[in-house]
C-alpha cells in the first residue's frame, strides 16, 4: 500500500479521492492554506494540485480534521451506539473516547463488550475505555463490580483502549489497595488513563497524578485549571446536556491552548438531534471569541495527541483521511464528512446503514425490583429541620440547605411547599433498598417522575410530592424494562419512555426516540420542572456520590465532602 500511496503523492498516478479547491485548516501551524486534499484508502496522500478517479468541489468551503469527542459516555445518548453514531457522524465526530462506564455498573463486562461489538459497523471509531470504578463507591449497590483483579484480566482485552476515568480519586490518595491494583494494570498494559478529580489541588493532585491519570473534565475554576495543565495534565472543554463548561474556553492562552480538548461526557439524543455534538460546541466556543483555529485545533489534534492516536488530527500526508468540510469556521455546518477515505455523510444525513443492530440478550431485562407501595416512600424526620439538596443548572455539584419542614402522620409534608421527596430504589439485585432525601427547588408539582439512569450505580431515581405516584411510577419502570417515567396525580396519566438496553439505552431509532423524549421532557416541565433544568437528565446526577456536596443512594443520604453517611435531620 506504501507504494501506492507515494505514486499518488507524487501524482504518477491519479489519488482515489481529492478535494477539489479546498480551503483547510493547517493545525500545525495555525493557518488556513487552500488546495486540493488527495486520498487514497484511509490515508491522506497530499496537499496541493491533484487529480482524482472521485472528486469533490469544495469552493467555499473549508475543510478540517474529523472531530475527537475526547470523553463521552454512549449510552447517556439513550441511543444505541450504532443510532448514537447515525448523528454525531454527519456532524463531523469521526472519532469518540467512549467510557461505557454507565452499562457497565449495570451488565459487568456484558456490558462493556456490547458497546465494543456493536460499534464495529458503523462509520465511528469507538475507542473504548475500560471502566475503573464499578462500583463508582462501595456505599451503593451496583449491578456488577469490578475489582482489581477483574481489571487486571480485561485490561489487556483487544478492544479496550484504556482505562476510564477514575473518579474515585479519595481512593487514589489513600493509596487504597484495590485502586492501586487497577492502576498498576494499565500502566502495565501500557494503557492511557483518564481522570476525575474536581476541586482537587495542590499537593493532593500531585498525588492524584502519581497515579499516571493525564486528563480532566470536571475543571471550574481558572486556578484549577491552570494548575493542572502546569502539571502536565490535558483539561476538557464539556459539551453535555446538563454539565457543560464552554465558559472555560476563555481561559485558553496561545501559551496554554495545546493542553485543552473537547468532549461531551453526557448528551441526551434530543440535543445530538437538535443541536449538534462537537460541531455545536465548536459554533459556541467561537462565538465565544475563542479563535476557530485554535478551537479546531482543540476538537481534533489536541485529542488526538492526548490519547496517541498517531497520524490522526490533521490534514497531512500519511495521516487517516478523517475530513470535514463545513460552510464557514463560525456555523461548522458540515456538508461532507470523509471517514477513512469514504464519504460516509452529506449535509447532515448518514450515508451508511444503521437498521441492523446487535442486541445480546444479557444487556435486556435489568430492572429487578419488588412492587412499590406509597407507604415505602412515607419520609420520617425525628426534627422540625431537614437538610435538603439543592443544585446549580447546568452543573452536578449539589447544595444543602436547611429547611424547616411540617411532618403529619409520621411523613414530611411537601404538598405546597418548594420541597420534593427524593428516592432512589436499589434495582438490580432485589434488596429493597430505599434511600430518601428532600430536594429543594426543582419545581415539579402534583405528582412524580422517576428514571432508571441514575449516575453511577443506575438504580432507580424518583422525585415527586405524591407517595401513590412515585409508587406508581417506580412499578411502571419496572413494568418496561427502565426507561423514563412521569405520573400526573391529578389526571391520573401516566406517560413513559421505555429504555431496554439495561434500562439506559432504546433500540428504537435515533429520531423516534428523540421525538418521543423531548415530548416528555415537555410534560415535565409542564408539570412545573423549571426550564434551566434539563428535566430527567439533572435528575439523574442526584446520586452521584463523587461529586459534591450532599447526594442520595439506595442506602441513604451522602455527604460525599467527609465521604460518609449522613442524617437528613439538621
Amino acid at each position: 500500500m506504501l507504494e501506492k500511496y507515494i505514486k499518488a503523492a507524487r501524482r504518477e498516478v491519479k489519488a482515489e479521492l481529492v478535494l477539489k479547491n479546498a480551503s483547510y485548516v493547517d493545525v500545525f501551524t495555525g493557518e488556513i492554506r487552500k488546495g486540493d486534499i488527495a486520498v487514497v484508502g484511509e490515508k491522506i496522500v497530499g496537499t496541493g494540485e491533484y487529480e482524482g478517479e472521485k472528486e469533490i468541489d469544495c469552493a467555499g468551503l473549508t475543510v478540517v480534521p474529523g472531530y475527537i469527542d475526547g470523553h463521552v459516555h454512549i449510552e447517556s445518548s439513550q441511543l444505541s451506539p450504532e443510532e448514537f453514531a447515525s448523528l454525531i457522524v454527519p456532524r463531523g465526530t469521526t472519532t469518540i473516547i467512549a467510557d461505557p462506564h454507565e452499562i457497565t455498573n449495570v451488565c459487568g463486562m456484558a456490558g462493556c463488550e456490547y458497546i465494543a461489538k456493536a460499534s464495529v459497523n458503523v462509520p465511528l471509531d469507538v475507542k473504548i475505555q475500560l471502566p475503573s470504578c464499578v462500583p463508582a463507591t462501595p456505599f451503593e449497590t451496583s449491578g456488577a463490580i469490578l475489582s482489581g483483579k477483574d481489571i487486571e484480566k480485561n485490561i489487556t482485552n483487544s478492544y479496550i483502549f484504556g482505562l476510564g476515568e477514575f473518579m474515585n480519586y479519595p481512593g487514589v490518595l489513600l493509596c487504597d489497595k484495590d485502586v492501586i491494583q487497577k492502576l498498576e494494570a494499565a500502566h502495565s498494559a501500557g494503557k492511557v488513563i483518564d481522570g476525575h478529580a474536581p476541586a482537587v489541588y495542590g499537593h493532593e493532585l500531585n498525588a492524584y497524578l502519581c497515579g499516571g491519570i493525564t486528563t480532566d473534565h470536571e475543571c471550574v475554576e481558572k486556578e484549577e485549571i491552570e494548575e493542572k495543565i502546569s502539571k502536565g495534565m490535558y483539561v476538557h472543554i464539556r459539551h453535555g446536556s446538563s454539565t457543560q463548561n464552554l465558559g472555560n474556553a476563555k481561559y485558553i492562552t496561545p501559551a496554554n491552548m495545546r493542553r485543552f480538548i473537547l468532549c461531551t461526557d453526557d448528551r441526551h439524543a434530543a440535543d445530538l438531534k437538535e443541536k449538534g455534538h462537537l460541531d455545536d460546541a465548536l459554533r459556541k466556543i467561537v462565538a465565544g471569541g475563542l479563535d476557530p483555529v485554535t478551537a479546531v485545533t482543540c476538537a481534533t489534534l489536541n485529542a488526538a495527541e492526548c490519547y496517541g492516536l498517531k497520524f490522526r488530527g490533521g490534514i497531512a500526508p500519511f495521516w487517516l483521511a478523517d475530513l470535514v468540510a463545513v460552510d464557514n469556521l463560525e456555523n461548522f455546518k458540515a456538508k461532507y464528512v470523509i471517514k477513512n477515505g469514504k464519504l460516509v455523510a452529506e449535509n447532515g444525513k448518514p450515508l451508511f446503514d444503521t437498521s441492523k443492530r446487535y442486541l445480546p440478550a444479557n444487556v435486556l431485562n435489568t430492572v429487578h425490583v419488588k412492587d412499590l407501595k406509597p407507604e415505602d416512600f412515607i419520609l420520617n424526620v425525628n426534627s422540625d429541620k431537614a437538610k435538603a439538596m439543592t443544585i446549580e443548572p447546568g452543573g452536578v455539584v449539589t447544595g444543602c440547605e436547611i429547611v424547616d419542614i411540617e411532618k403529619a402522620n409520621g411523613d414530611v409534608v411537601v404538598k405546597g411547599t418548594d420541597l420534593l421527596k427524593l428516592a432512589v430504589v436499589e434495582r438490580h439485585k432485589m434488596t429493597g433498598n430505599i434511600g430518601k432525601a428532600l430536594f429543594k427547588g426543582y419545581g415539579l408539582k402534583g405528582g412524580a417522575m422517576g428514571i432508571t439512569i441514575a449516575h453511577d450505580s443506575h438504580n432507580i431515581i424518583l422525585m415527586g410530592d405524591d407517595n401513590a405516584a412515585m409508587a406508581t411510577a417506580a412499578n411502571k419502570l419496572k413494568e418496561i424494562g427502565g426507561g423514563m417515567v412521569l405520573v400526573n396525580s391529578k389526571t391520573g396519566e401516566v406517560h413513559s419512555l421505555t429504555l431496554d438496553i439495561g434500562g439506559l439505552m432504546s433500540s428504537r431509532d435515533a429520531e423516534s426516540l428523540q421525538r418521543d423524549s423531548r415530548a416528555l421532557i415537555e410534560k415535565a416541565h409542564a408539570m412545573g420542572v423549571k426550564r434551566e433544568y434539563e428535566a430527567f437528565m439533572s435528575l439523574a446526577f442526584l446520586s452521584l456520590a463523587v461529586i459534591p456536596r450532599l447526594k442520595i443512594v439506595d442506602k441513604g443520604l451522602f455527604d460525599v465532602e467527609k465521604f460518609a453517611f449522613t442524617d437528613i435531620e439538621a
